[in-house]
């Protein structure tokens, strides 16, 4: 681990956000959110709507597709008792998400679990959900106490679990919202974009764009390519080390199909992340590539300080594209599924992006750590014109296009 990775110190991340600051409730319109730009090295305030004035039209930008599903789901014990379980990750038939949600018969999944000191080991919760006027009956199984797996059964073998989850789920609201989601919520916390369920918190910095905004950036010329990482519960988790090269980072499930990964190793002018989840997919995928230069079988998991380690010669980001479009021709995939638990923070050099749009986020958190390597430190200077301009923070908040 370079020396300068392992002296970053949380405590240098820090500011004060006020509760009135976080937005509460999404804005009427999508894109009448503020829009500050940082660009060399100066700042200045624009709307959403006028992101297609701010880029250049040769520059291609990059989507998270994913989509949020309700995954707070509420049974009831038979003595009244409520057992709230919020969907993790799957872990049978399959850890692939996608895949898991067309399931049928049977799943398992790692949970949080509220109540789970009065939910007995054995105990089957049964509730009754209506699916398109169709009564269904689910249980829920506690398999594993100490891992927390949950086993849903349901009784009709023509409806898929994602079904379920759309009939039964609640919206995961972020906790720091705290409040209960509300039917606006619905159509509001998910990008006009989204396509493949499985997220369990929204990449934010989509929730501005409008299907205006989209087409004004075709008119434009801006090329647009889909990616999808999962969004999981762990974006949440705190930061509780000071010394963060020490953070027990989160994974995150990504795909990424044949189509994307030629199409980028094709483009040669300035890439836009929209949010840091495309950000940190598009730089797992790099380094994926550099994996494949010295072992043809690597497999698609990028560890967290796998980009910190000592590597010879490094390939540029079409180099490394073009070792994974290879690899994808020669084992006849159409798309490749992996994780990362990349962790980007000061001292990270960029290899794919050259612009990110993104929310603001909470302070001493991994997500100010990757804005703060972005900026090349000058996180505090578009923190402070963000709140002294009353700028709306987190999830709901506005957004920023910041430039490398």
């Amino acid at each position: 681990m370079a020396k300068s990775i392992a002296e970053i110190r949380l405590s240098d991340y820090e500011y004060i956000l006020p509760e009135e600051r976080i937005a509460k409730f999404p804005l009427e319109k999508r894109d009448h959110s503020k829009l500050l730009q940082l660009k060399d090295g100066k700042i200045s305030h624009h709307h959403f709507f006028d992101l297609p004035d701010l880029v250049p039209g040769d520059c291609m930008m990059v989507f998270n597709n994913t989509k949020v599903i309700p995954a707070r789901l509420i049974f009831q014990r038979e003595s009244g008792a409520k057992i709230e379980i919020f969907l993790l990750k799957p872990v049978y038939p399959s850890s692939l998400i996608n895949e898991v949600m067309l399931e049928t018969k049977r799943v398992v999944w790692e949970c949080m679990i509220g109540n789970l000191k009065k939910w007995k080991s054995n105990e089957k919760l049964r509730g009754e959900i209506l699916i398109n006027g169709q009564s269904c009956t689910v249980f829920a199984n506690l398999e594993y106490r100490d891992s927390k797996a949950v086993a849903f059964e349901w009784n009709d073998e023509k409806i898929p679990f994602v079904s379920i989850v759309e009939a039964a789920g609640e919206v995961p609201l972020p906790p720091y919202l705290n409040r209960k989601p509300t039917e606006l919520d619905k159509p509001r916390y998910q990008t006009v974009y989204s396509e493949k369920e499985g997220a369990v918190a929204a990449p934010t910095a989509g929730l501005h764009f409008t299907q205006d905004v989209l087409e004004n950036l075709k008119r434009k010329g801006v090329k647009e390519e889909f990616l999808t990482l999962h969004v999981s519960a762990g974006t949440f988790a705190p930061v509780k080390v000071d010394q963060v090269a020490n953070h027990a980072m989160h994974s995150e499930q990504m795909v990424v199909n044949k189509e994307t990964v030629a199409a980028l190793a094709r483009h040669s002018e300035k890439i836009i992340a929209v949010g840091t989840t495309s950000m940190r997919t598009l730089e797992s995928l790099y380094w994926f590539g550099v994996m494949l230069g010295s072992e043809a079988n690597a497999q698609f998991w990028i560890p967290k300080l796998y980009p910190y380690d000592s590597h010879s010669a490094l390939p540029n980001r079409q180099q490394s594209f073009e070792a994974i479009l290879k690899m994808m021709e020669k084992r006849g995939l159409h798309e490749i599924t992996g994780h990362t638990e990349i962790m980007i923070m000061p001292g990270y050099e960029f290899k794919v992006c050259d612009g990110l749009i993104t929310n603001f986020h909470q302070p001493s958190s991994t997500l100010i750590l990757l804005v703060a390597a972005f900026t090349k430190g000058k996180w505090r200077e578009v923190y402070h014109a963000a709140l002294d301009n009353d700028y709306r923070f987190l999830s709901y908040g506005d957004s920023s296009i910041l430039w490398y």
